[in-house]
């Protein structure tokens, strides 16, 4: 009984904390990337992730996949949620892209979901869920709208953040209806591999690959390592696997006002009244998208 109460506990909190762990990840771009471009800043995250995935997925005698057609199936969807979506958003900023634009770009990602999911994955998505979902737009555009004049706006800048939008849609999408079975730790490991190889072109061709080797860069990439990368990801397909998609993607919207928190209380940024109004909609556009169905 009282495992079983312990594991209602544990799938009760996994929203709230899978938020919280993604929007960290603010806090260790700004830290890392003054000290190396976005692919080899990538390169180096996913590199370590997978050499600790690795050990542990052996060290557990973890299952790993059947064959190459769903290996090749896992392979893909990590390429669509870490290599095109990360890839977008840190080559959108590290640009120039001002990062409220590179957010509200990011941010249609709910109702873009919600709108394949009811095609490609008979999923009903109601009229109560789409007006939370438009609420929800509503609330990100308040909380980055005193950031967008912060750094400019370019053409390859905004369609790296286009690319990282339907990377992450697609592949959340993707993951849902192919990869269901997958266990996180081969899984992880297989994912992690080929993103970091597939960074580790991209700097290649369009990078110095050189690091500026610092404390607090060394501290960024084991934060995105350990608590973005194992973490927030583990969370995020365990949320895949137990929801419908138009739900679990509703709470990147609380991705925004949760960085903005953070940045108030880590870096000590303005957090203006339309920030926090908000966050108020955010939440309410949230909380009608998840609330359980009558009837």
């Amino acid at each position: 009984m009282a495992t079983a109460r312990a594991h209602s506990l544990w799938l009760s909190i996994t929203p709230a904390l899978f938020v919280v762990l993604w929007s960290t990840g603010f806090i260790g771009a700004k830290l890392g990337l003054p000290h190396a471009e976005p692919f080899t800043f990538l390169t180096l995250r996913f590199i370590i992730a997978t050499a600790l995935l690795l050990v542990f997925a052996l060290a557990t005698r973890a299952p790993w996949p059947r064959s190459w057609g769903e290996a090749g199936r896992i392979a893909l969807a990590g390429l669509l949620v870490h290599a095109v979506y990360l890839g977008g958003v840190f080559s959108a900023i590290g640009a120039g892209l001002s990062p409220g634009v590179a957010a509200l770009i990011v941010g249609i990602q709910p109702l873009l979901t919600a709108a394949v999911a009811g095609w490609w994955l008979a999923e009903r998505v109601t009229g109560r869920q789409w007006a939370g979902l438009a609420l929800g737009l509503l609330g990100v555009v308040l909380v980055v709208s005193s950031r967008l004049g912060q750094g400019g706006t370019n053409g390859f800048g905004l369609a790296a953040a286009v690319v990282a939008l339907f990377g992450i849609t697609l592949g959340t999408l993707y993951q849902k209806r192919h990869c269901a079975g997958m266990d996180l730790r081969s899984g992880g490991v297989i994912q992690y591999a080929v993103t970091g190889l597939a960074m580790l072109s991209g700097a290649g061709l369009f990078e110095t690959r050189q690091v500026a080797w610092s404390g607090e860069f060394v501290f960024a990439l084991l934060w995105l390592v350990l608590v973005l990368s194992v973490g927030a990801v583990g969370l995020l397909y365990t949320l895949i696997r137990r929801g419908e998609a138009a739900r679990v993607a509703s709470l990147f919207y609380l991705t925004p006002p949760t960085t903005a928190l953070l940045a108030f209380l880590v870096f000590g940024e303005r957090l203006p009244g339309t920030a926090l109004a908000g966050m108020a909609v955010v939440v309410l556009g949230v909380w009608l998208v998840n609330a359980p169905r009558r009837g």
